[in-house]
């Protein structure tokens, strides 16, 4: 290595030092797992951290648990959560909160695997991105508090819903009528039907309905408060990878090489399954995979989604967003 190669990689590690982390949010089953592997491609020194807002995150990599599924963290109840924040972004693994947790020699290989991985990013000093669609509704403490730069991912009510109903995800509306701030700040307008189908099972359509509507309701109200935050709409990215994704690295301010295209192209490409071979492969034929609510859902359910949505999704997609494949 010359010397002068020796300086650009050493300033491209300070600038990385200096970079905003990222958190990647917005409704669960909306790419963001997509997005996320994407970004830590970008040789600008990124490394991504799955859901630590999740009920089931591994406390190793943040020390802190979270009660509730989509909980909201705000300034007013922040400061329980706030030093556990801190160190997963500072890439400060947490062996101890793991140990407590190990139930399994595959949790053992897991706390080596993620406490390796910490490590080395801490080292290198890599831009952390976030990738949480579960930490939606916190969006706004994280990026006031820890000063990140946020890309929101929007999907289709339609195809939301019919991946719910694939993958039968049954929602604990209980969740959100226990935090009574989010019930306050966020969901008053849902509140009967959050009652209802916290006291008894509802058609899960109908319960990717609501959610599809409480969570682009947060959206909508996200994009109206911060026009400095990134939305993208997982059907652009779908339709137009590679000039998408070199978008939102631009607004990202990252590096967009010939690597991270040859992995948006690979993931994308339409010799991939309409649907991923396992669920933690983001690998789909991206054009296609778009359009499986049409084969998911039948017309009567397409038809009470739209009737059910159309008031907030026309904010999101016109009507030849519902019209199927051409």
């Amino acid at each position: 290595m010359t010397r002068q190669s020796e300086r650009n990689r050493r300033a491209r590690e300070a600038e990385s030092r200096r970079h905003r982390p990222i958190l990647v949010t917005g409704s669960h089953r909306s790419g963001t797992g997509w997005l996320g592997q994407v970004l830590a491609a970008s040789p600008a020194g990124v490394g991504w951290i799955w859901e630590p807002f999740s009920i089931l995150h591994r406390p190793g990599t943040c020390a802190v648990e979270f009660p509730y599924w989509f909980p909201y963290v705000t300034d007013e109840n922040g400061q329980a959560y706030e030093s556990a924040v801190a160190d997963t972004l500072a890439w400060r693994y947490r062996p101890t909160a793991e140990l407590r947790s190990l139930r399994s020699p595959k949790d053992v290989a897991r706390m080596a695997r993620d406490w390796y991985s910490f490590s080395g990013h801490r080292r290198r000093g890599s831009i952390p991105v976030l990738k949480d669609p579960i930490a939606l509704f916190s969006s706004e403490w994280l990026a006031s508090r820890f000063g990140m730069d946020v890309a929101v991912l929007i999907r289709h009510p339609a195809a939301f819903t019919a991946s719910v109903k694939r993958l039968h995800l049954r929602h604990p509306f209980d969740h959100f009528l226990a935090q009574p701030l989010l019930m306050q700040d966020w969901l008053e307008p849902f509140a009967g039907e959050i009652e209802r189908f916290a006291a008894a099972e509802q058609d899960i359509v109908d319960q990717g309905i609501l959610l599809w509507l409480i969570l682009h309701h947060a959206i909508a109200g996200f994009r109206e408060r911060h026009p400095d935050w990134l939305f993208v709409r997982l059907e652009d990215l779908s339709r137009n990878p590679v000039p998408e994704f070199r978008q939102v690295f631009a607004e990202l301010d990252l590096e967009f090489d010939d690597g991270v295209e040859r992995l948006v192209t690979g993931t994308s490409a339409s010799t991939n399954p309409a649907e991923a071979s396992r669920p933690d492969s983001v690998r789909r034929d991206s054009a296609s995979h778009m359009w499986n609510w049409t084969r998911t859902l039948t017309s009567e359910e397409v038809d009470r989604v739209r009737e059910r949505t159309m008031d907030l999704s026309r904010r999101f997609y016109s009507d030849d967003d519902w019209s199927g494949p051409s």
